[in-house]
């Protein structure tokens, strides 16, 4: 599937009013919550990596919790409004500016037509999230507007975006805005941190590591290597041994924990392949891949073993908070 150039991507939605990119940043993607059904088709899910940071971008500017956003990895994103619009950034703590004058995170906030719009780079932590009320209208890709780049589909013809692209969105009037004026209070908003526990739920191929090898992985700690991004996470530490070399290719889920040869970790995320061969250990909770997903670089991991009805209880538990966090008007 060919990529269109930047002039002919611009001219596809030429006539659209939204947002313009004037700096891509490190790299900037479109997603909506994800690709799903279409593994048979060989497309991976794709979607936000930070999942909680994303629905709650949606949330603040009021929108379905699929609404198409964008992915912000790193920093350096910057955009231009063509319209009056409602946006809201979560996620790593990137420096947000509108027009050079700082702005708060995790808080919507009335962006208007010719205003300029900021991301520096964070500090701590790798992906932000920025939704615009009533989502950006992009035209999905096998039901999914996510954006993966290996398989170029979705987001603007399957690529991240590059300068003078044009994100259409919504305008929204003085009433409107006055209607979505909200924050979700500091001490609700997630921690980000350089050290990150992994609960692990062991696989049903768990019998080909040895007792021994189990303690080992689950009393070890281990770093990012310097291979990390959306489709996955290689780590370095005590290697773990398998008693086969490889297994029949099979699908792989979201988190899942593969040990290739070499005994080192890999933490396959939202852009894995569908099917691999390597034994799996175990597969790591959605809600701490999210975790996982805003560590760099030399940040340490540990796993913990959980049974099944303990991941089901935390997953419950987590929808259960953030349905029931209440979002704060402000003036």
């Amino acid at each position: 599937m060919s990529k269109l150039t930047s002039s002919a991507r611009s001219e596809e939605y030429a006539q659209a009013l939204g947002l313009i990119v004037t700096n891509a940043g490190v790299l900037s993607l479109i997603q909506d919550a994800g690709r799903y059904g279409a593994f048979n088709l060989g497309l991976t899910n794709g979607g936000p990596a930070d999942s909680l940071a994303f629905y709650w971008a949606n949330r603040l500017c009021s929108n379905e919790l699929n609404s198409t956003a964008i992915e912000i990895s790193l920093g350096g994103l910057e955009l231009t409004a063509q319209v009056d619009c409602v946006i809201a950034v979560t996620g790593a703590p990137m420096p947000l500016t509108l027009n050079g004058q700082p702005k708060a995170l995790w808080r919507s906030f009335l962006v208007k037509a010719g205003d300029a719009i900021s991301l520096g780079f964070t500090p701590l932590g790798v992906r932000c999230y920025l939704a615009v009320a009533g989502g950006f209208d992009i035209k999905p890709s096998f039901g999914s507007t996510a954006t993966v780049c290996r398989e170029s589909v979705g987001g603007l013809n399957g690529d991240k975006l590059v300068k003078k692209d044009v994100l259409p969105c919504q305008a929204v009037s003085k009433a409107d805005y006055r209607l979505k004026q909200l924050m979700l209070p500091e001490h609700e908003q997630p921690e980000y941190a350089n050290e990150v526990k992994l609960h692990t739920v062991l696989s049903y191929q768990h019998a080909h590591f040895s007792n021994i090898e189990k303690r080992v992985f689950f009393s070890s700690e281990y770093q990012i290597s310097k291979h990390w991004d959306r489709m996955g996470y290689r780590l370095q530490g005590r290697a773990i041994k398998a008693d086969v070399a490889g297994i029949l290719s099979e699908g792989i889920c979201y988190g899942a924990v593969q040990i290739p040869a070499d005994g080192q970790p890999i933490v396959l995320l939202n852009d894995r392949q569908t099917i691999g061969g390597y034994p799996k250990i175990g597969a790591v909770i959605s809600q701490d891949c999210a975790k996982l997903s805003q560590c760099r670089q030399g940040d340490k991991v540990r796993f913990e073993p959980i049974s099944m009805s303990q991941a089901n209880n935390m997953f419950h538990l987590n929808l259960r908070r953030f349905t029931q966090t209440q979002l704060i008007s402000y003036a």
